[in-house]
C-alpha cells in the first residue's frame, strides 16, 4: 500500500520540527553519533522526529549516490513507543531524498537484514534500541548485502548531518527537494523472511515431542519465533508474548533470564530461550535451567561444524568477552581463536578478512555464513535446538561435556556524561588499578574494561581460575571507577 501525501508531510516538517530540545539545541554532540551498533540514546534528548528526518535525509542523499538509484531501501522496527515515530520521520527524510521506501513494520532486525539482502533494496534501517530499556531507541544500517553499513558510509553520513545542524540548512535543503520518492507498507515481506529461517534447516526436520519456553521480551520476534517452532512441530510455550512498547525488556529477554529459568523448571521443558528486544541475539537455558551463553554455542556450533569439515582452519572469530574456559577447551580440541572488540560488526569484519564461517558474542549474537551474513538470533535457537534433536541427547549432556568456564564477573558502572564515559583510558588512577589487577594475576585471569558503545555505562569484566580473586579484583577495579568517573 503506497502513503498519500508524502510531499505535504515532507514540507509540514520542514516547517514544524526545527531542534528545539533544550539539551541539544541547534547542536549535535562533539562525541561520535554512530557507535557500536548505530545511534543509541534516550528518545526526546537527540533521538528526536527532527533529528530522524534529517538523518534520513542525509543517508538517502549518501545511498543514492550507487549506481542502483532506483532501488528501494528497507525499514523496520521494534516494538518500542517511540518506534513509529522514529520510523515514520526517518521514512520522509529518505522519500525526500529521492528514495522509495519498503516499511515491513514490527519485524526482528535480522528480518532487516535478510529482506534486504534478497531483494534489489539499496539498503536498510531498523528502528531499535535491542536489549536497551523502553525509554532508549536507536538507528541502525545495512547495506544491499545485509550487512552494517561500513564505517566510512556511517562518517559521511554524519558528516553531511552535523554540516546541517551548523548552518541550520536542513530546511532550505529540503525545501528544495523536487523528486520526492514514494512509501509503501510491506509487511507480507516478513513471511519470505520467516520461509528463508526454515529452509536453512535440514529437510524432513521434526521438534515432535520437544517442550520449549520462549522469552520473547514483548518485543520484535512475537509474530515470527513462536510461529516457527510450532510449524517444526515442538509444544511452545511463550513468556512476553505480545508486542508491548512499555514492558520491552523490563525484567525479561535475554538480559534478564529469571523468567524463563523458572518457566523452564515449572513446565519441565527440554530448553528454553530468551531473545532481546529486536532478536538478534538469544540465550538458552537447559532444563535444568543452567544458562547456556554464546560461548557455548560457539562450542556446541563449532564442534558440529568441525566434525563435518565446514569450519575451515577450525577457526572461530569471537569477542575479548568470551571466557577464558571456552577458549582453551576448543584450543585443546584443535581449534582456532581470533578475538575482536565487542561488538557484532568487528566479529563480521574478522570472518570476511579470515575466511571464518563462524563468530559471536558471549551475549548470545550468532553469525554462521553457511546459513546467512547475519546475526539471528531465532536462527540461531533453530539450530541449537536441532542440533538436540539429531543429537538424541539433551542440552544438559551436550553441556556437560563440553567445558567448564572461569568464573567470570561484569559490572557495569552508570556515567551519564558521555565525554567522560568515551574517555575512561586517560583516567591515570584507573590505568594503574588495571596494570596492578593484570601484573597481580598474570596467567591466572584476564581483565577487560571498556566504554559500552550502547547505553552510558563503563564495563568491568574479571574472570580468573578463582572466584575469589575473580570477586576481589572487581570490586577494587569498581570502586575506583565510581569514585573518578561515575556521576
Amino acid at each position: 500500500m503506497e502513503i498519500s501525501g508524502v510531499s505535504y508531510s515532507i514540507r509540514t516538517l520542514n516547517k514544524k520540527l526545527q531542534p528545539t530540545n533544550s539539551n541539544w539545541g541547534n547542536h549535535l554532540p562533539k562525541t561520535p553519533l554512530f557507535g557500536t551498533d548505530g545511534i543509541r540514546g534516550k528518545v526526546g534528548d537527540i533521538l528526536n522526529a527532527s533529528f530522524a528526518l534529517q538523518l534520513g535525509y542525509c543517508a538517502g542523499e549518501v545511498l543514492r549516490e550507487f549506481p542502483q538509484t532506483s532501488a528501494p531501501i528497507v525499514i523496520g522496527q521494534d516494538s518500542r513507543n517511540s518506534s513509529d515515530m522514529l520510523a515514520m520521520a526517518m521514512a520522509a527524510g529518505l522519500t525526500a531524498a529521492g528514495l522509495e521506501v519498503w516499511h515491513l513494520g514490527l519485524c526482528p532486525t535480522p528480518c532487516v537484514a535478510s529482506i534486504t539482502s534478497m531483494t534489489e533494496a539499496i539498503g536498510g534501517v531498523m528502528i531499535s534500541a535491542s536489549h536497551n530499556p523502553p525509554a532508549d531507541n536507536g538507528i541502525k544500517f545495512f547495506n544491499d548485502r545485509g550487512v552494517k553499513l561500513a564505517d566510512s558510509l556511517t562518517q559521511i553520513i554524519e558528516a553531511r548531518l552535523r554540516a546541517l545542524y551548523d548552518h541550520q540548512s536542513w530546511g532550505t535543503s529540503l525545501s528544495n527537494t523536487s523528486s520526492w520518492g514514494k512509501h509503501y507498507y510491506r509487511s507480507s515481506l516478513v513471511k519470505n523472511y520467516t520461509n528463508s529461517l526454515v529452509a536453512k534447516l535440514p529437510k524432513q526436520l521434526n521438534f515432535k515431542g520437544m517442550r520449549i519456553v520462549l522469552d520473547l521480551a514483548w518485543g520484535a520476534s512475537v509474530q515470527v519465533a513462536p510461529a516457527i517452532f510450532k510449524q517444526l512441530g515442538a509444544e511452545v510455550i511463550c513468556l512476553h508474548e505480545r508486542a508491548d512498547g512499555a514492558r520491552i525488556n523490563v525484567n525479561c529477554g535475554s538480559t534478564h533470564l529469571d523468567s524463563l529459568q523458572r518457566a523452564v523448571k515449572e513446565y519441565r521443558a527440554d530448553l528454553g530461550f530468551a531473545f532481546d528486544g529486536d532478536a538478534d541475539r538469544v540465550m538458552a537455558v537447559d532444563a535444568n535451567s543452567r544458562v547456556v551463553d554464546g560461548d557455548y554455542i560457539l562450542y556446541l556450533w563449532g564442534s558440529q561444524l568441525k566434525q563435518q569439515g565446514q569450519l575451515p582452519d577450525n577457526l572461530i572469530i569471537a569477542t575479548v568477552m568470551a571466557n577464558l574456559g571456552f577458549e582453551r577447551a576448543w584450543q585443546q580440541l584443535g581449534g582456532k581463536m581470533t578475538r575482536t572488540a565487542v561488538g557484532d560488526r568487528h566479529v563480521q569484519a574478522e570472518m570476511w578478512r579470515s575466511g571464518a564461517m563462524l563468530g559471536g558474542e558471549q551475549s548470545g549474537h550468532i553469525l554462521c555464513h553457511h546459513h546467512g551474513i547475519s546475526g539471528d538470533g531465532i536462527q540461531t535457537a533453530l539450530h541449537l535446538t536441532t542440533l538436540v534433536a539429531q543429537s538424541g541427547v539433551s542440552l544438559s549432556e551436550l553441556i556437560d561435556s563440553s567445558f567448564q568456564t572461569y568464573p567470570q564477573i561484569l559490572r557495569n558502572v552508570k556515567v551519564e556524561d558521555r565525554e567522560r564515559r568515551m574517555t575512561w583510558q586517560e583516567c591515570q588512577p584507573l590505568q594503574r588499578a588495571i596494570t596492578q589487577a593484570e601484573t597481580a594475576m598474570g596467567e591466572q585471569g584476564r581483565i577487560l574494561v571498556r566504554a559500552s558503545g550502547t547505553e552510558p555505562v563503563i564495563r568491568v569484566m574479571v574472570e580468573a581460575i578463582e572466584e575469589e580473586l575473580t570477586s576481589y579484583w572487581t570490586n577494587r577495579l569498581v570502586s575506583v571507577v565510581e569514585k573518578h568517573l561515575a556521576v
